[in-house]
């Protein structure tokens, strides 16, 4: 979290239960955690609802920081689960938009499924995870981590991975990239094909 900058998340979401669910612990979950821990009270209710599962559908979040778009998610299901380590997750697919500062949107992120860790503010994301920058050069991977405390490297993986770009199709194992996908860096490059740039997708 960026001290003394103000963030907001706008949420549109139709709810599948009665109360409304908490979408600032997107970004404030960690502090009720670390004010719970030196009280065996609360503690005891955060454990007696660990079970406790909050639904969504078709959620629109959009995060703002400094006044500022700087993403937005949409997907067709989120559940909120409340467990020793709260989480969020997406397990229908989940989509991104990730903007610069003139507000345009400079990459995109698809994945099938996503998991949010509030306390680490880490997305674990897996199956079919696409990220794709403004001139096309798009990473495919089965895992990829996104970090927003990583500055210049959100974006990072341990697996395989496969890059496309416009005159070569990249395979590695492990790699970091920006959150923009303009500059990225493979772990081990294992193979990589030349292909003519008329061969470049446009989509």
């Amino acid at each position: 979290m960026v001290p003394k900058t103000k963030i907001l998340l706008s949420i549109k979401v139709q709810f599948t239960q009665q109360y409304k669910i908490i979408i600032a612990a997107f970004v404030s979950g960690c502090f009720f955690l670390s004010s719970c821990e030196n009280n065996p009270k609360l503690v005891d209710q955060l454990n007696s609802k660990r079970l406790g599962v909050e639904e969504a559908k078709n959620v629109d979040i959009n995060y703002t920081l400094g006044g500022r778009a700087k993403a937005k998610l949409l997907s067709p299901l989120m559940y909120r689960v409340q467990d020793t380590l709260p989480y969020v997750e997406f397990p229908k697919k989940l989509h991104v938009d990730f903007y610069n500062d003139s507000s345009a949107v400079d990459s995109r992120l698809d994945a099938l499924y996503g998991k949010y860790y509030e306390s680490q503010s880490r997305v674990f994301l897996r199956d079919s995870v696409r990220v794709i920058n403004i001139k096309g050069d798009t990473l495919y991977c089965n895992e990829l981590w996104w970090d927003r405390s990583k500055k210049d490297h959100e974006f990072y993986t341990d697996k395989a991975v496969r890059i496309r770009t416009k005159t070569q199709i990249i395979y590695g194992t492990g790699m970091d990239a920006r959150q923009d996908f303009k500059d990225w860096h493979i772990t081990v490059v294992t193979g990589f094909i030349n292909v003519p740039s008329s061969q470049f997708p446009t989509n």
